[in-house]
């Protein structure tokens, strides 16, 4: 039998969203409650003008750029305190907006603008020069491109988003009307980890849901003032709002329910210590790597951490060591939650009180979400048993733009999304997520997740960072896991170190699981915005590696 959320079922409202965060009846704060700070100018956007500058520059993009429903507005753009404003401003016209990463090279932007038929692009000054030559690629004139950020263009080749109004005065713009399950809000882009990225089309109502959804999951946050939190619940806000992580936790959870919400242009661990000290932020959604620098970093004792409630982590699996050792050192609790971008994203998360109880587990379904897990043969497993992890609920997305096949795949006939994560749940309805379907090792027959040996070996006292992946071994004709190391700073990558890792590893895990392919030192872990080790760059390195030892042999 699937496995049904045990909190009680939420009514989604049939609405977009600019009307679900802006024509509510039920608001508690107040207009004037702020809600994102950029801590570098102290720049910020009450309630009431992140709405007006929306309705502004909604009304600009039908009377400047003749924006019609359906319309693509792409964002390549750092984090930004405009970010919300423009996108509800999108949505206000009938647009839908497709966030690129703002690391993007000119052909990696110019296919997400291509494969998404973006109409407009809006970027910050240091980028402009990467837009412009990826929309020449693809047909977006230069007036098409409008700036955000403090910064505006000194020889005024693009208007500041703010020039973007109706200025005629003659029509009377209104708020586009929208099928909240049918069209699209967003289209963000996946990561990419295996192949080009794809689109993954989310409805105005797969947002609206999520957001309700975590509320009930970030239950005891509250925008009132009280004595610890003068502002109201503060969180800080890192993860990439061009993730989907970011976009819907940070920018549409901080709308919804009034938190002070601080913005980074990126992550800067001194910085993040800094604004958490002098804003007294009472929350962050992190990822793995960053709790790894907060147990390792020695710039972390200089600050003070107390005002901290709760951290959540998602994007990759949090192993018990890790959780038990930054609890450890900076004395703040640490949940988990899960998601994907195909979900909008969230879907379980650890309930704030059970944090402790049940560390590694990713937590429980989120309302109106169902899950089950499906061996190989797509045959339902009982509670205990690993296999993929398959869920169903009003946050599932619509499928891959122009992608039919993979839409295919993804989704069953009955509306059930397969991850393509592993996993299992135990009696009490905790779930553990163990690792990615692609990315299990294979050793002569066993499964071996390497987030799980990742976990054990981030806790090792002579190692900055890790990764672990499958690589062949010939003469046992298996796979086997080897682990590439980043060492502490002033230790040598010497080979009594790469014994004392694999003898400290072999002591902690089963026989199957040990580094029978050896350490490789590095001097960095790949990663993606959104924390996810990139592997498939680490096995193109290792099989480099394999063909200039080969190479050499030879000669």
């Amino acid at each position: 039998m699937p496995t049904s959320s045990p909190y009680p079922s939420l009514d989604i409202p049939d609405v977009g969203l600019f009307q679900f965060l802006f024509e509510r009846k039920d608001r508690e704060f107040p207009d004037d409650k702020v809600l994102y700070v950029d801590p570098d100018s102290n720049r910020s956007y009450t309630f009431k003008q992140v709405k007006d500058t929306a309705i502004d520059f909604g009304k600009g993009l039908k009377g400047l750029w003749d924006w019609q429903k359906g319309d693509v507005l792409a964002l390549y753009t750092p984090n930004c305190i405009d970010t919300p404003a423009v996108t509800w401003g999108t949505h206000w016209a009938g647009g839908i907006v497709s966030p690129a990463n703002p690391g993007y090279t000119e052909e990696e932007l110019a296919y997400q603008l291509k494969d998404s038929g973006a109409k407009a692009l809006l970027t910050q000054l240091p980028f402009v020069d990467v837009a412009l030559k990826a929309c020449k690629k693809v047909g977006i004139p230069q007036d098409r491109i409008a700036l955000i950020g403090d910064a505006r263009d000194p020889e005024g080749r693009y208007k500041h988003f703010t020039s973007v109004r109706n200025i005629s005065g003659t029509q009377r713009f209104r708020r586009a009307k929208v099928n909240p399950d049918k069209d699209l809000a967003f289209l963000v882009y996946s990561s990419g980890t295996t192949g080009l990225p794809k689109g993954v089309m989310l409805s105005h109502r797969n947002i609206v849901a999520n957001t309700l959804q975590i509320t009930v999951g970030e239950e005891p946050l509250s925008w009132k003032p009280s004595k610890e939190s003068p502002d109201g619940d503060a969180i800080l806000a890192f993860l990439p709002f061009f993730h989907i992580y970011g976009l819907t936790c940070l920018i549409h959870q901080t709308a919804y329910r009034g938190f002070k919400c601080v913005v980074m242009p990126k992550f800067d661990i001194e910085a993040w210590c800094k604004i958490v000290q002098n804003h007294k932020i009472t929350m962050s959604y992190v990822v793995p790597p960053v709790v790894l620098l907060l147990t390792k970093h020695p710039i972390v004792d200089k600050y003070n951490l107390k005002s901290l409630r709760m951290m959540n982590s998602g994007a990759a699996p949090l192993t018990r060591e890790l959780v038990e050792a930054t609890y450890k050192r900076i004395r703040v609790p640490i949940k988990q939650g899960y998601g994907l971008s195909e979900t909008s994203p969230t879907t379980h998360t650890q309930p704030w009180d059970r944090w402790q109880s049940t560390i590694g587990s990713v937590g429980i379904l989120l309302p109106n979400i169902t899950a089950k897990y499906m061996s190989a043969e797509e045959k339902e497993l009982p509670k205990g048993e690993v296999g993929e992890l398959w869920l169903k609920g009003p946050n599932v997305f619509k499928g891959y733009l122009n992608n039919v096949e993979g839409t295919k795949n993804a989704l069953t006939d009955d509306d059930y999304f397969k991850t393509g994560d592993v996993g299992y749940q135990d009696k009490d309805g905790n779930f553990y997520i163990t690792d990615r379907v692609k990315e299990l090792i294979k050793y002569k027959g066993f499964q071996v997740p390497p987030a799980e040996l990742e976990g054990l070996l981030a806790s090792h006292d002579k190692i900055d960072d890790v990764a672990v992946l499958g690589v062949q071994r010939e003469d046992l004709a298996t796979e086997v896991p080897l682990a590439f190391v980043v060492p502490k700073q002033g230790i040598d990558a010497s080979p009594s170190l790469e014994k004392e890792i694999v003898d400290w590893l072999a002591a902690k895990v089963a026989n199957h699981k040990r580094l029978r392919g050896g350490v490789k030192f590095t001097q960095e872990i790949p990663k993606s915005a959104s924390g996810k080790i990139l592997r498939r760059l680490l096995k193109t390195k290792y099989q480099e590696e394999v063909a200039k030892g080969a190479a050499k042999a030879k000669l």
